[in-house]
């Protein structure tokens, strides 16, 4: 009897990686290029006129700079994070303590549950 896998160990990897690999190339490749550009200029001749509000417009546009700029956005974000590590580790101090919270005032001995909820008819 052989021995079998068990679903729930990934196994290969590799298809993994390939499935990924394809969907990014789906999202940023030729033919997703050739729809945001339909896209943005269909949401421009919309917007000339005046069929759509420029706000709706720009979140198109937006979309279109995210999704196609979303590699440098995040190598960006990871630059940064480990720029914050490692200034974190070569200073070598402990952070700052937080600043003591105020004092908060002290309760009514007496407990109205009606205080304040009137207002003067004058």
């Amino acid at each position: 009897m052989e021995p079998r896998l068990s679903l729930a160990d990934p196994g290969n990897s590799a298809s993994l990686v390939a499935a990924v690999t394809w969907v990014r190339v789906l999202i940023t490749g030729t033919t997703a290029t050739v729809i945001a550009t339909i896209a943005v200029a269909g949401i421009g001749f919309l917007m000339l006129q005046g069929r759509l509000p420029l706000r709706r417009g720009v979140v198109v546009v937006m979309g279109c700079f995210v999704i196609f700029g979303a590699n440098a956005i995040a190598e960006g974000l990871m630059s940064v994070g480990q720029s914050a590590t490692q200034m974190t580790s070569t200073t070598g101090t402990e952070p700052l303590p937080l600043p003591p919270r105020p004092a908060t005032p002290p309760q009514p001995s007496v407990y109205d549950p009606y205080a304040g909820a009137s207002v003067p008819t004058r």
